[in-house]
């Protein structure tokens, strides 16, 4: 540590962490106050137990939206740091002594690399898992958000086999006019239909219940029709599959993300946008680190008579600007046709320009 660190990056290291986790403490705090005062309403009405209120929902809500602001958090911690460093004439201390802004920027990067890499480790494996519980929260005592009903449902179960439902209730586990068709070199070979069909919610793996059944299997000029009452049978299909809850993408970690997305596109679902968006947006924003922080020391580390206010004001006029922006952008996938890796990445991909030259522009 101390060959790669002299005293001066190991300074710098040491008030932008300490200035981002201040940073997060106090704003959460604020928002937290906030949160409390909007739903105190529900949590009385519902009957919200304290121990939920507080160990459910807002010890998984701190983590998450500290998480989601973090670019934000970065921005005020390099803008109100970087700005006091001008303002005292540190950083001319340090430029007389033969340091470059080149060489300063070593501790900024690493401080941005070491909260990069958390908040990616945070977003894609661990703020998932308190998610569900805080959406599970959510829907018990403030917000119903899931999806109880789903009608028109078609859906490929593998490569050659399409099953469609006229329509499905969560409540009973019970999906109705049911059709599963099973084909060979694009040929159908196999019909099979039911009155009713019964999701096994006790096995959980796949188990259904036919009711009032026939199946019908060609054999070129043949056919063979069996009809029955009721049939257990395995089919690969559950209902998490077409009803999806409003935001259910919180809940999944990167990898189970990419999965699902990749099943999805498979059986010819197109409602994934909102699942690729996450997967890409928990990258984007991990690399926004570097991009704000660039931005942020290029403008703070110049002493300027409107001190610190006036480079607190533009850095955050920019972090929020950012955060709108990439707002923005993800709309253009979901309701246009901009790719969602494409769509997530446009505000890091424009900020990297500012940042290129608002740093070209202090080295000189």
């Amino acid at each position: 540590m101390n060959r790669l660190f002299t005293r001066l990056d190991k300074y710098i290291i040491k008030k932008f962490l300490g200035t981002y986790i201040f940073a997060i403490a106090l704003i959460i705090s604020i928002a937290v106050v906030f949160d409390i005062n909007e739903k105190m309403d529900d949590f009385i009405g519902n009957n919200a137990p304290l121990s939920a209120i507080v160990f459910d929902y807002y010890l998984n809500f701190i983590p998450y939206f500290a998480n989601l602001f973090s670019p934000l958090f970065v921005f005020i911690a390099v803008i109100f740091f970087t700005s006091k460093l001008a303002d005292n004439s540190e950083i001319i201390a340090m430029y007389s002594s033969g340091v470059s802004f080149r060489r300063l920027m070593r501790p900024y990067m690493f401080s941005a690399f070491v909260i990069s890499v958390f908040t990616f480790i945070l977003g894609a494996y661990i703020i998932p898992n308190g998610s569900s519980v805080r959406l599970n929260f959510e829907d018990k005592y403030i917000k119903k958000k899931k999806v109880e009903f789903a009608r028109n449902i078609q859906l490929a179960v593998d490569d050659n086999t399409i099953a469609y439902l006229d329509q499905y209730s969560n409540y009973n586990a019970t999906g109705y006019r049911f059709s599963l068709d099973r084909f060979e070199d694009k040929k159908l070979v196999s019909h099979l239909t039911a009155r009713t069909i019964v999701y096994d919610t006790i096995k959980n793996n796949h188990t259904w219940k036919l009711r009032d059944y026939m199946i019908r299997d060609f054999d070129d000029m043949r056919e063979r029709i069996i009809k029955g009452d009721s049939k257990d049978t395995i089919i690969n299909m559950e209902p998490s599959d077409f009803l999806i809850m409003r935001g259910q993408e919180q809940v999944m970690t990167s990898p189970e993300l990419s999965s699902y997305v990749e099943k999805q596109k498979r059986r010819g679902f197109g409602n994934v946008k909102e699942f690729e968006i996450e997967y890409h947006k928990r990258i984007a924003m991990s690399f926004a680190s570097f991009i704000l922080t660039i931005i942020g020391a290029a403008l703070s580390s110049k002493k300027v008579k409107g001190g610190m206010g006036l480079h607190l004001g533009i850095g955050l006029g920019l972090s929020f600007s950012y955060i709108l922006f990439q707002t923005v952008s993800s709309t253009f996938a979901v309701n246009g046709n901009t790719p969602p890796a494409v769509a997530v990445w446009i505000p890091n991909i424009l900020y990297a320009f500012i940042a290129v030259y608002l740093y070209r522009r202090a080295l000189k």
